[in-house]
């Protein structure tokens, strides 16, 4: 256990019941904002139990002790849920995701989150337990495990590597710089209304294509390399099992009613992403060791 001031650091699993109760009623959280969450879709597809039992049962767990700490005292209390966009399925080439859309998850992964913001709802309906909660759209900078997208073709990219691009690299994403979404969780916690929902986007819609090669050319100015490079090491592989076509987000009620907005370009962003990992080499090299090589191969080498 770390402390600092007022933080205190403890590690443990969401769904140990035992030690989530305990730290409930030892310390008394007056709010809880809740990110811990299985998150990658390509794992969901091969391990969804998982994905049930860490982002459903763990919710659940993190409703009942939140309850049982205050016994229906929730003056000054709030439960703050963290989402995700694919809870409302694929778009197809017009259109955006608002707070008002029908859910319809496509993926082990997106149903899990769906099913949680379900219970988060339900429990400020059946029990007046204070809650709000935010879905996003895809996030990327530093520290972000290198089965993501960014991360992985940054990697792949200083080990020349080929860059695996899902079927024909046209499926679109709205992405959202980590920092951004930072700041707006922030906001909505102190700001927001409880029982509203806000979507956090980035205005910013990118074919997979067309980020891999904004990246490729980062990249090779960065690392001195000729220009089109890394472009060279591009190569499409098998679709993943019910891929979404499109994601993107109407934010222009969290911008309206709290006055948030992306402080970066997604050029900045992946620009201030990129030089992290080149500087943070170390920690890439350790995360990508072991397992992660298993899961690699199983995953884009056929």
């Amino acid at each position: 256990m770390l402390k600092r001031r007022r933080i205190i650091i403890l590690k443990g699993d969401i769904t140990d019941e035992v030690f989530i109760e305990s730290i409930f009623e030892k310390y008394q959280f007056d709010s809880v904002i809740h990110l811990a969450a299985e998150s990658h879709v390509d794992r969901s597809i091969t391990s969804p139990l998982v994905f049930a039992k860490t982002n459903i049962l763990g919710t659940m767990i993190l409703l009942n002790a939140f309850r049982a700490s205050w016994k229906d005292d929730w003056s000054d209390k709030l439960f703050y849920h963290v989402s995700t966009d694919e809870v409302y399925g694929t778009l197809g080439e017009e259109g955006l995701f608002t707070e008002s859309t029908s859910y319809n998850p496509n993926s082990p992964y997106s149903a899990s989150k769906a099913s949680s913001d379900h219970f988060v709802r339900s429990y400020g309906e059946t029990y007046r337990l204070p809650y709000v909660i935010s879905n996003c759209s895809n996030n990327y900078g530093a520290n972000q495990f290198p089965e993501k997208l960014i991360p992985l073709c940054i990697n792949n990219i200083i080990e020349n590597k080929k860059l695996p691009v899902y079927g024909d690299g046209k499926y679109t994403r709205d992405w959202l710089y980590v920092e951004d979404h930072a700041d707006a969780i922030d906001l909505i916690f102190h700001k927001g209304k409880p029982k509203e929902t806000y979507n956090i986007g980035g205005f910013n819609e990118w074919q997979n294509i067309d980020l891999i090669q904004l990246l490729c050319s980062q990249m090779d100015i960065k690392l001195g390399r000729s220009k089109g490079t890394s472009n060279q090491l591009i190569s499409f592989v098998k679709n993943r099992p019910g891929h979404d076509l499109r994601y993107a987000i109407d934010a222009s009620k969290i911008k309206n009613e709290l006055g948030w907005e992306p402080s970066v370009t997604f050029e900045q962003g992946l620009s201030k992403t990129i030089d992290w990992y080149l500087e943070n080499e170390i920690w890439m090299n350790h995360v990508v060791s072991g397992d992660y090589q298993t899961y690699y191969k199983k995953q884009y080498i056929k």
